[in-house]
């Protein structure tokens, strides 16, 4: 009989529950912050359809939302002069929250798109519902600024989205538009978006997408 057979077995790990009780007996509005923010945990777990550059897995959403805000710092001085960079760092962090609920949906699945919107409107009404009121507005108006594209700051971040699942493709053999048999003018009709933001953008996109039809990973829609 070993020295430890009698010992106490281990106290169970504390659950997000407890954590937040823990919290809310603090102050309710801390307690709220905290069930918002073990929440949104969940991204981790959201699979995309993009390959990370290494082309070794699938990114998740929590990691895209991560490289968006990323690209947004590295490639401002492509934005418009009237973009706010900081404020578009804020809606690309935000704006796939909602996947927490509605999951990923593939940019080319013309299905799954019908109901999108929809979706991802009940999921914003309960995730930033979690927060206190006032920081409850303050997410949903970033996300619902973010669904408009009616600011320049929006197009940029909408640029940003678009641009950055562009680059993993092409980066990694264009693997999933081959799977996908995705053709050049669904490419170019979902990245066209990407020049309203930014022009000089575009352009870079424009040339990944040629690139990528010249070698056929791309169905030339010629």
């Amino acid at each position: 009989m070993t020295g430890n057979s009698n010992s106490a077995p281990p106290a169970p790990a504390p659950r997000p529950e407890s954590v937040i009780a823990a919290a809310d007996s603090h102050h309710e509005r801390l307690g709220r912050q905290i069930a918002f923010i073990l929440e949104i945990d969940r991204l981790k777990t959201i699979i995309r359809r993009s390959l990370i550059v290494d082309g070794s897995r699938f990114e998740n959403t929590a990691e895209h939302s991560w490289h968006l805000a990323m690209l947004a710092i590295t490639l401002s001085e492509w934005a418009e002069p009237e973009v706010d960079i900081e404020q578009a760092i804020k809606l690309l962090l935000v704006h796939d929250i909602v996947e927490v609920d509605a999951g990923d949906t593939y940019i080319y699945d013309e299905v799954g798109r019908l109901d999108k919107a929809l979706r991802e409107q009940e999921a914003a009404d309960r995730i930033f519902g979690l927060l206190p009121d006032d920081q409850a507005l303050e997410m949903r108006a970033l996300w619902d600024e973010y669904e408009a594209r009616d600011t320049s700051t929006s197009r940029f971040a909408y640029a940003i989205d678009r641009l950055q699942p562009l680059l993993l493709n092409a980066s990694t053999g264009g693997t999933q538009w081959v799977i996908n048999a995705i053709a050049e003018h669904q490419v170019r009709r979902i990245n066209g978006p990407i020049e309203d933001g930014s022009a000089d953008l575009w352009a870079l996109a424009e040339a990944v997408i040629s690139e990528a039809v010249a070698a056929g990973v791309i169905q030339s829609s010629d």
